[in-house]
């Protein structure tokens, strides 16, 4: 498996470039404003997204201005989407960091998500880029429903298997898959390969998504054990819904009990991993990300070769070969 680093090589000199531009989209009149943006770009993540409007321009054309815009939008909805989860959640950490209302609160943290869907909305409108608009515009609106849709179901924890697909489908799969579509679009290309695009970014969101999930089930700590993160946030996870599906009435009541009222009893939980792995639940979730990620890869090989596509090719097989 290649490391980032060379998965990124063919369009490296575009992405320094991108976050040239990115950090100047981002700026504000405003001192409070320009402080709380820096400290945004400052703790900026593996560029990913990013990567992936690139890799997806110049695999079906030339990147043009229109493309770096392309991947401003989808860094400003994205991040914005990222300042409001924390408040919603409570959370007082991001990727290691404070938080946003972990160090200026709440009131702050939404007005500043505000204003970053507002400097993406504006990117767009002032340049006359409205497909490109319209293609992150139903990603958020497909990660909002599919966050609603979790909490929803998380109340009763009866998620089947379609459902939680369409959860992870909306809630991450249509982000990446927006960030595919936006970069051909980008350079031109037509409604059947935007298309094929975008389907090839659901497909590597779902992988990704799944691959999340089996690591709450991976010693990666100091203490050698699971996270068991998921649940104690009580999400029903695809491993998790296959020992559901495969366990009689009683062992379903005392799945339930376990991640509804006893999460943070390391005991228990510990039993319910063990269950977990023993069902072939983490087997059968392993087994869906490589199908997801082989159909990716499918569309791939479709589209003419080159670097590019070489370098998606290993995009897909690094998010599912991740360590975190």
């Amino acid at each position: 498996m290649l490391s980032l680093k060379e998965i990124q090589a063919p369009v490296a000199e575009h992405i320094g470039i991108f976050e040239g531009k990115f950090r100047d989209s981002m700026k504000s009149t405003v001192p409070l404003l320009d402080k709380i943006m820096h400290y945004i770009i400052k703790r900026k993540g593996k560029q990913m997204r990013p990567l992936f409007v690139f890799l997806s321009a110049s695999l079906n054309g030339e990147i043009k201005e229109v493309t770096y815009r392309a991947a401003a939008l989808i860094e400003l909805l994205h991040t914005a989407t990222l300042v409001h989860d924390d408040v919603v959640d409570d959370s007082n950490l991001r990727r290691g960091y404070f938080s946003i209302n972990a160090l200026w609160k709440n009131k702050i943290s939404v007005l500043v998500g505000d204003y970053l869907l507002s400097r993406g909305l504006l990117l767009s409108l002032e340049n006359d880029d409205f497909n490109l608009l319209k293609i992150v515009s139903n990603a958020v609106r497909e990660m909002s429903e599919g966050e609603l849709l979790q909490i929803e179901k998380a109340r009763r924890l009866d998620i089947k298997e379609e459902i939680y697909f369409e959860i992870i489908r909306k809630k991450t799969a249509s982000l990446i898959a927006s960030c595919c579509a936006c970069g051909s679009a980008s350079t031109g290309a037509d409604a059947a390969t935007i298309e094929k695009m975008r389907l090839f970014g659901e497909y590597t969101g779902i992988a990704f998504q799944i691959k999340d999930d089996l690591f709450d089930y991976e010693a990666g700590n100091a203490t050698g054990k699971p996270s068991a993160i998921d649940i104690r946030d009580q999400k029903m996870t695809l491993p998790l819904i296959y020992l559901l599906n495969h366990s009689g009435f009683q062992e379903k009541r005392w799945i339930v009990n376990t991640v509804k009222n006893h999460n943070t009893d390391p005991a228990r939980v510990m039993m319910l991993i063990d269950k977990v792995k023993a069902s072939g639940g983490i087997e059968y979730a392993r087994q869906k990300m490589l199908e997801n990620r082989q159909k990716a890869i499918d569309l791939l090989q479709s589209l003419p070769q080159s670097v590019y596509r070489d370098s998606l090719e290993q995009l897909v097989i690094f998010t599912t070969e991740r360590n975190k």
